[in-house]
């Protein structure tokens, strides 16, 4: 049986016997007005972060979403594109789909505003998306693709680059690893199928993003997840997962690499009424402006006694410049 396999026969298990706080990090859901979310779509919250990030759902979007698990980032999409078919919710195993369905009734019972029809419930698989190409505003995915092997990986990002629109956005959520999963974990299709040995470093991970095309690269969060300990994995120290909650745009890679925004600033120190690198980075002095990490490194290699670059904050949403 292959890895795949043994994660779609897990998740078919526990779409029909719940587990608990199975991988996510025990948070708060994400409260928004009107909404309730019923308790068996909450038990059934499979995801280490979360993709519904309001900011990115102005303007009534259609949104792919793979991988229902219970319905819940399903029916909080829906809050913002309130339509029939708004939401595509894609899921390989008929068990996932049967639940996420059963759930959204009764978000329905519950939300006088939502609709079942809002959300298209599709069998597929993230290799092969049921969607035309560039036709979707935006693309997510919770706590999926670190299962997959860096190969198959490649392919889901491959496929997700394909469906989404030009300027279109892929929001994800995944744990990271702190240091190479080693080899014996690796191999181990039960845990990660558990979302605990599947994680690429954060390098790695915004690499693969930056390899498929993507040009720009948010980061809207990054959080300890998990410790595997060293006695219980068989590991020579203590290994620490995080959760990395990204947003990936599809716009072009400029010339000098890709953008990626991680929280930093340039800061003018000067006393001048402004400085102008000719970049297109006008300062004034004191007044921070977010910039991606490329351009926070170009700054301060430029003008090391001007420039103070702030360190990553791991939480960016929006504005600054590349």
């Amino acid at each position: 049986m292959s890895y795949l396999e043994t994660t779609a026969q897990f998740y078919s298990d526990v779409a029909q016997d719940p587990m608990v706080g199975l991988c996510c990090v025990q948070s708060t859901p994400l409260q928004l007005p009107g909404l309730t979310v019923p308790v068996q779509m909450q038990e059934m919250n499979y995801g280490c972060g979360t993709t519904v990030h309001p900011a990115e759902l102005s303007g009534d979007p259609t949104v792919l979403y793979v991988g229902v698990g219970g319905g819940l980032e399903a029916l909080q999409f829906a809050y913002f594109s309130r339509r029939p078919s708004a939401i595509v919710a894609v899921d390989p195993v008929d068990a996932m789909r049967d639940a996420a369905a059963r759930n959204l009734q009764v978000a329905a019972q519950e939300n006088e505003w939502f609709d079942p029809s809002f959300v298209d419930i599709r069998i597929g698989d993230a290799f092969e998306l049921p969607i035309p190409d560039n036709s979707v505003d935006v693309m997510a995915q919770n706590c999926l693709f670190n299962i997959f092997e860096p190969e198959d990986l490649a392919r889901a990002l491959k496929e997700a680059y394909r469906v989404i629109k030009p300027g279109g956005r892929l929001i994800m959520s995944d744990p990271i690893a702190t240091r190479p999963i080693p080899p014996h974990l690796q191999a181990d299709e039960r845990l990660r199928a558990l979302c605990l040995s599947g994680a690429l470093t954060y390098e790695d991970y915004t690499q693969a993003l930056i390899d498929t095309g993507f040009g720009q690269v948010e980061i809207r969060a990054r959080r300890p997840y998990r410790l595997l300990d060293a006695v219980t994995y068989n590991l020579d120290q203590a290994l620490l997962l995080e959760s990395l909650d990204s947003v990936s745009f599809k716009v072009p890679i400029p010339e000098d690499g890709a953008c990626i925004f991680t929280g930093k600033t340039a800061i003018y120190a000067g006393t001048e009424e402004y400085l102008d690198d000719n970049a297109g980075h006008i300062m004034q002095p004191g007044v921070p402006l977010a910039v991606c990490d490329k351009t926070a490194g170009k700054l301060g290699d430029r003008f090391p006694d001007e420039i103070v670059v702030t360190q990553s904050t791991w939480f960016y949403d929006g504005g600054g410049c590349c």
